[in-house]
């Protein structure tokens, strides 16, 4: 780790109210001082008491940049572990610069992304499961995504993760005492206690495992896909959700020939709405592109939204897309209903067994029904949130797979009536991937890459 002095503005560069420049390291008070004129000229932030906030000036030689608050945070009792000072200056972006260039010139350099937050990991403020909660709180797109981040945050992770590791070694470390002296302890009767023990470490890590589809909803949204055909008014039903006329839409059939994704917020829950071509056998080259692709996207999507058109019947276009959606979950919506119908809701029903709706697109009607239940399938229904922790992470989930997988060969081996010392390598590499997820046991290079992904001043 760099011990230098670091700073970076750490609110977002644009007119606002107020921009704070952050400033970490050995040097953060010394560098602030040769920058900030207090008020009272004689006061020195270099002996000033730890979490006091003072106000004055910032200036460059005898010239003042900015009026500002000054909060001073001494070591260790810091986000990063170091002195830090943070300078709350006014908004604008040129003011903004200004202040930072000052502070660059007085010793600090720029933070690299992340940086910030790498040093309280690494000065061990917090685990590697807390830092990537800091960025996910940052990105979080719904009240679900921030209050599961806040757990996470909290500890929720490092807890079950830290109470996991804490009982494999202990076991591990009986069964290599027991290889190294068997002369005075004996761990034959051991294996029946590890073998239930395994069981249960295997319980908790599927526990956790079991949240990472609902933790992945909650996180990145419901990918959402609007099938049907040419001209059932896919696009006009993406238009009337978002509200703006976001697609093109006309009277001639294939218009829409490639997927259009917009975001749609129902309640606190994130809809990826894709518009995709309508599906039928066609000999444009362009067209069938796009409907290869609509099949793709309906494969790979968390509901499908099925809008059929009622003032015409049903064809084989029709037929194939019933069959791609018996298996999904998916949504009828019989759209047009302002004209005459000649598809009734029980006909739709009774060849594809979901959940049928009536709209008009055109005119905005059954729509707040299709939220509705959209919203009561995911809360009451696929998506039980509550205070439990979600693994919303791959790399986390990767790790929890791979311990999984160590204590199930652990597990093959005790029932193989193996040899003791089998057991120890096997139980070795689930601790060690568990140590991925609170950072113990990662390398330089997987630490730079994940920090990486953060903004410049956190």
């Amino acid at each position: 780790m760099n011990t230098d002095t670091i700073a970076a503005i750490a609110t977002a560069v644009n007119n606002s109210g107020i921009s704070i420049i952050r400033i970490s390291g050995p040097d953060a008070i010394m560098v602030a001082d040769k920058v900030f004129k207090a008020k009272n000229e004689n006061k020195k932030l270099a002996s000033v008491p730890s979490h006091t906030i003072h106000y004055g000036y910032i200036k460059s030689h005898e010239l003042t940049i900015d009026e500002v608050l000054v909060m001073v945070m001494k070591a260790p009792n810091s986000y990063t572990k170091e002195d830090i000072v943070e300078i709350n200056c006014h908004g604008g972006i040129i003011v903004t610069k200004k202040v930072l260039e000052e502070v660059i010139k007085s010793g600090a350099r720029i933070a690299e992304p992340g940086e910030f937050t790498k040093r309280a990991f690494l000065n061990g403020r917090i685990d590697l499961s807390q830092a990537e909660a800091v960025s996910d709180i940052i990105n979080a797109k719904n009240n679900y995504a921030l209050k599961n981040s806040l757990n996470q945050l909290k500890g929720t992770v490092y807890k079950k993760i830290k109470e996991l590791r804490k009982n494999i070694l202990h076991d591990l470390a009986y069964l290599e005492a027991g290889l190294d002296d068997p002369e005075h302890i004996d761990i034959g009767g051991f294996r029946n206690e590890l073998l239930n023990n395994i069981i249960n470490y295997k319980k908790d890590i599927k526990k956790l495992l079991d949240t990472v589809n609902n933790g992945r909803l909650i996180k990145e949204g419901i990918k959402t896909v609007i099938l049907g055909k040419p001209n059932a008014g896919k696009s006009s039903l993406l238009n009337a959700l978002i509200g703006a006329e976001r697609a093109i839409v006309t009277d001639i059939p294939g218009t829409t020939r490639d997927t259009l994704e917009e975001t749609l917020m129902i309640g606190d829950l994130c809809l990826n709405i894709v518009d995709t071509a309508g599906i039928r056998n066609t000999t444009d080259v362009v067209e069938s592109m796009g409907v290869k692709r609509a099949r793709l996207m309906s494969e790979e999507s968390d509901l499908i939204l099925y809008v059929v058109d009622a003032s015409e019947p049903l064809d084989e276009n029709d037929e194939e897309i019933i069959n791609m959606i018996k298996s999904r979950n998916a949504v009828i919506l019989l759209n047009k209903s302002d004209l005459e119908q000649v598809i009734t809701v029980e006909e739709i029903k009774e060849k594809a067994d979901k959940k049928v709706l009536l709209i008009s697109a055109r005119e905005k009607e059954g729509l707040e029904e299709l939220e509705e239940y959209i919203k009561d399938i995911y809360f009451k229904g696929m998506l039980e949130y509550n205070d439990e922790v979600y693994i919303t992470n791959l790399r986390q989930e990767e790790a929890l797979r791979m311990s999984l997988e160590s204590l199930e060969m652990v597990q093959k081996t005790i029932e193989d009536d193996m040899p003791e010392d089998l057991y120890a390598v096997d139980m070795m590499s689930s601790y060690e991937a568990l140590g991925k997820i609170t950072g113990e046991q990662v390398d330089e290079d997987l630490i730079n890459t994940i920090f990486r992904e953060f903004c410049m001043g956190k």
